[in-house]
């Protein structure tokens, strides 16, 4: 079983500057949901790492981020997929902590709870901070250009790590990549 790193916002549902505070506001992307359950028939094991500011700054509480999580996941059990965990960092930028991207912290929790060697994962982002978390830790960066993905290559156009046009084609890739 191999794993896969997924961010939440802007890879498997829409984002918002606004934040996502609520169930309803959870809205997946077209073609998220069958690419997660793709990969999960083919083996992969899927984690979510996603930083969650919007908690410390009072937009939405523990009990409304476990309501959309339990959203997620219910939508993509339904479509055929499994998202095995979901680890979230709840600091704000100001806060200071290990754990918000581009920090590791997320990821070094993810290694330590499931005993896993973090080099060569997969690890779909779509902001810089995502892929350089990942690269920090080893595992293989690669960018969607859903959320805040076509922002991030107007801004970095000289990033080395695979692009894909949304989480679906990044599946496609990784289902031919590891065949």
């Amino acid at each position: 079983m191999r794993w896969l790193i997924l961010d939440r916002d802007g890879v498997i549902n829409e984002d918002s500057d606004a934040y996502i505070k609520s169930p309803e506001e959870w809205i997946p992307i077209p073609g998220s949901l069958e690419a997660i359950a793709a990969l999960t028939r083919a083996g992969f094991r899927i984690a979510v790492l996603t930083n969650q500011s919007g908690l410390a700054r009072g937009l939405f509480d523990l009990p409304a981020l476990e309501r959309i999580h339990a959203k997620m996941l219910a939508a993509v059990e339904a479509a055929g997929g499994r998202i095995e965990d979901i680890l979230y960092c709840p600091h704000g930028p100001e806060d200071f902590c290990d754990c918000r991207k581009p920090k590791t912290g997320l990821f070094l929790q993810f290694r330590d709870k499931h005993d896993v060697d973090l080099t060569g994962i997969p690890a779909v982002g779509d902001s810089l901070r995502d892929l350089q978390a990942a690269q920090a830790v080893g595992a293989s960066p690669i960018l969607v250009e859903t959320g805040k993905g076509h922002r991030t290559v107007q801004r970095n156009p000289d990033l080395d790590v695979p692009i894909f046009a949304n989480l679906y084609e990044a599946s496609q890739y990784l289902l031919f990549a590891h065949a």
